[in-house]
């Protein structure tokens, strides 16, 4: 066990939702939260001080939303942090238990959203690899009826947040995790790609859009360059502040000019 003091600072359900406020979370609102526990400091009560907090500053009306994506549910030929062998490959296909929102846990997004998922009241949308979970009374206007072959597009629960007027708040997490960037990719040229996932009956492959989160890091700079982000502290992590609507019409028109994606699609026999 090591004997290191803890590096602060002390952070507490109550100095969560005081920043919070103090940032311009409102009482009432829908907010979809990307987050780092280990970015805000030393918080008393770890992921569900932080919760508490979140839901303190929304208070009784408004909406907590997360992402609770599973993307260990896929193809393990895909597979490249870490892979696994090849002759693996058919037994994990026939054997990977299928999504089930109740009790499969999250994956790669943190352990606050896994706090939300498990989370008395949470209600969590069906898609198997991107869905998303929510508390509060527009929880399920926000994540019922997410097509199970539209990971993050206009029917999923990112399109109903922006309709929402949902505001985004990345809680020490970066532009790099910004899911909704992701529904501009729909509405822009972009190729198909195929992949497979365990389904109730036994192994299926699904066509999608092909989604990738590069160079967010670059689109998440010039939006906050040119259009209002309220930026803050809560504990030691930057905190950012923003409608999904205005970063959705955003990356819209950066993607289009800044990351074409010709390369991805099959050019036609001359």
């Amino acid at each position: 066990m090591s004997t290191t003091p803890p590096t602060g600072p002390l952070v507490t359900r109550d100095t969560v939702a005081e920043a919070l406020r103090g940032l311009g979370v409102r009482p009432g609102e829908i907010l979809l939260v990307h987050s780092s526990l280990s970015s805000l400091g030393w918080v008393c009560g770890g992921p569900v001080a932080v919760v508490q907090g979140l839901l303190d500053a929304l208070g009784p009306k408004g909406t907590l939303v997360v992402p609770t994506h599973s993307g260990h549910l896929s193809d393990p030929a895909r597979w490249s942090r870490p892979p696994v062998p090849r002759e693996w490959w058919d037994t994990i296909r026939a054997t990977m238990p299928a999504y089930d929102p109740r009790t499969t846990p999250v994956h790669g997004v943190g352990v606050i959203p896994e706090t939300v998922r498990t989370w008395p009241g949470a209600r969590r949308s069906a898609h198997p690899t991107a869905s998303f979970a929510a508390l509060g009374p527009r929880a399920a206007d926000l994540v019922d009826g997410h097509a199970v072959d539209c990971r993050l597009g206009e029917r999923s629960p990112l399109a109903r947040l922006e309709a929402a007027d949902a505001r985004v708040l990345l809680l020490g997490a970066g532009y790099d995790s910004c899911t909704c960037f992701h529904l501009a990719e729909y509405r822009i040229p972009a190729p198909l790609v195929q992949d497979g996932r365990p389904g109730p009956h036994g192994w299926q492959v699904v066509t999608e859009v092909s989604i990738t989160s590069d160079r967010f890091d670059e689109l998440g700079h010039d939006f906050e360059r040119d259009r209002p982000v309220v930026r803050g502290r809560v504990g030691a992590a930057d905190a950012r502040l923003f409608p999904v609507a205005d970063a959705v019409a955003y990356a819209q028109r950066w993607l289009a000019v800044h990351r074409p994606r010709e390369d991805d699609f099959p050019h036609p026999a001359a």
